[in-house]
């Protein structure tokens, strides 16, 4: 075997690692025997090993520095999923490398041997051995690593965690709640279901168990699978609670459902086709687009539904219409164009009384040119003409069902102290979390509107001059560590500390077509 030169620094070592790794990438694995991609997959298991020691190691002395808040991030779990950009289960594992580090220092050193225990079953081992008291959790830890070098698997290793456990740390009646370890979490998918995830009680357990067996009992024929059955039987669980009407109201508010309307809708339909399949259709897409960002990332808390479930839930909801338009400089730029034109033409005509009489029969006459313009320019005023009067607001009262008919609410409303709630909702509505540019998973519904420009420089408590920002990005970056907010015309928006660092937020990428 060849020597290698020990690297100069850990730049440099990095870029050694990147090589070798590379080279392997390109290689024909297909071509290669299966001895040797063996032993490949059983080295990569150890470079993946020294690697969560290296991270864990780097992670530790990054958080001890604060070096999160650097980058304007709280924590260095937001930082791993808003700097680094992977995602939150990803996340989770890093900070557990980081705990390996930081309170499991045999567990840790074993992985940077590369090969006395792989990264799963470190963290695995963790996880059992945190119950171990302080004093006596290395000692226990340098005992399982040591079997796990003679060859003891993983079963064998929990046995021996908890007979150690068991010696060390008797049950204490006035010592920590076991319950403190529960938790549940209800993720969804790109399509929206569900996945749910949890650490139950015993006893929550238990009657998890007893519901989901009484309701999900064969039936004859059966072809569903108990995983199927235990489905269907928390589905209808759910149902008769629901209908039980046991639930606490949640302060007398109904369910809110938002009906979203394009504009550029509302101008083609007629009073008979507000709601037909082919204008459900055009928008089905833009919600999947919504359900599948929010399987990945927090929003306003809502759900994005169609079909029967929307019709079910709009039965009893407070229905909130909502008005979106896209703005095309190109057709203001247009407008200005075709009013430059109107009044040069109407100028000229002035200076030349007579003409547009004399010539009205002629089809380019001054006359017809200056009707042609005026449609034009009535058209584009039309566009961006909004408020109780506008025209989004008549066309909404005319053509649309009860629910969707009501009056337009403007969305400047000046300088004003206090945000009304219509505004609050919008801007919930399209930032969906906070604003922070670097990202931020807090979402909408725990978030507060921040005034772009403040309100003592003349900023105006409108759509356009709110964000939504949790409260550590709003109170503690901004107006404690004295970071400054520049947001551009296009949307995009940036944060700068008060020692130059510069954090960018990126344009919205294009729809697909």
């Amino acid at each position: 075997m060849s020597s290698v030169a020990d690297p100069a620094n850990m730049a440099e070592a990095q870029a050694m690692v990147e090589f070798g790794l590379r080279f392997m990438a390109r290689q024909d694995m297909a071509g290669a025997p299966p001895g040797e991609l063996g032993e490949l997959l059983l080295g990569l298991e150890r470079t993946d090993a020294i690697g969560a020691a290296v991270r864990g190691s780097a992670m530790a002395a990054f958080d001890a520095q604060d070096g999160s808040v650097t980058y304007g991030q709280r924590t260095m779990r937001a930082w791993a999923v808003h700097t680094s950009r992977v995602t939150r289960g990803q996340a989770a594992e890093h900070i557990a490398v980081q705990g390996l580090a930081e309170n499991h220092r045999p567990l840790h050193a074993a992985l940077a041997e590369g090969g006395a225990l792989n990264k799963s079953v470190a963290l695995q081992l963790a996880k059992w051995t945190v119950k171990i008291p302080d004093e006596c959790r290395d000692d226990a830890e340098e005992f399982l690593v040591k079997a796990a070098r003679a060859g003891a698997d993983l079963r064998t290793l929990a046995a021996m965690c908890a007979e150690i456990l068991a010696c060390t740390a008797p049950p204490d009646p006035d010592g920590r709640d076991p319950d403190l370890d529960r938790a549940l979490s209800l993720e969804t998918t790109m399509d929206g279901a569900g996945v749910l995830r949890g650490d139950l009680t015993a006893e929550c357990a238990s009657m998890v168990r007893a519901v989901l067996d009484a309701l999900s009992a064969p039936q004859p024929g059966e072809s569903r699978t108990q995983r199927q059955r235990y489905h269907d039987g928390l589905a209808e669980a759910m149902r008769r609670l629901l209908a039980s009407d046991l639930l606490p109201k949640r302060a007398g508010q109904p369910v809110k459902a938002l009906a979203h309307i394009h504009f550029t809708e509302l101008l083609k339909l007629d009073r008979d086709s507000a709601f037909q399949d082919q204008w459900i259709q055009d928008y089905r897409a833009q919600w999947a687009a919504q359900r599948a960002a929010a399987s990945v990332s927090t929003g306003d808390g809502g759900a994005w539904l169609e079909g029967d479930a929307a019709r079910r839930v709009a039965c009893d909801a407070m229905i909130v219409p909502v008005v979106t338009a896209d703005i095309e400089l190109g057709a203001i730029e247009d407008l200005i164009t075709a009013c430059v034109q109107y009044d040069r033409i109407r100028a000229q005509a002035a200076a030349q009384p007579g003409d547009a009489d004399t010539h009205d029969s002629d089809p380019g006459s001054t006359a017809q040119v200056l009707g042609m313009l005026e449609r034009q320019i009535l058209a584009a005023v039309l566009q961006v003409v909004s408020g109780p009067g506008g025209i989004a607001s008549f066309l909404r009262r005319n053509l649309l069902g009860k629910g969707l008919n009501g009056p337009s609410l403007p969305l400047d409303v000046g300088q004003t102290d206090d945000i009304p709630v219509h505004l609050r909702r919008l801007v919930a509505l399209r930032d969906q979390t906070c604003r922070h540019p670097g990202g931020c998973d807090q979402p909408a519904a725990r978030c507060e509107p921040h005034h772009v420009v403040h309100r003592a420089d003349g900023g105006h408590t409108s759509l356009q001059g709110l964000q939504d920002w949790c409260h550590w990005h709003h109170h503690v970056l901004l107006h404690e560590l004295g970071w400054k907010l520049t947001v551009y015309p296009d949307g995009t928006s940036q944060v700068t500390s008060p020692d130059g660092k510069t954090i960018q937020s990126h344009s919205p990428p294009p729809r697909p077509g």
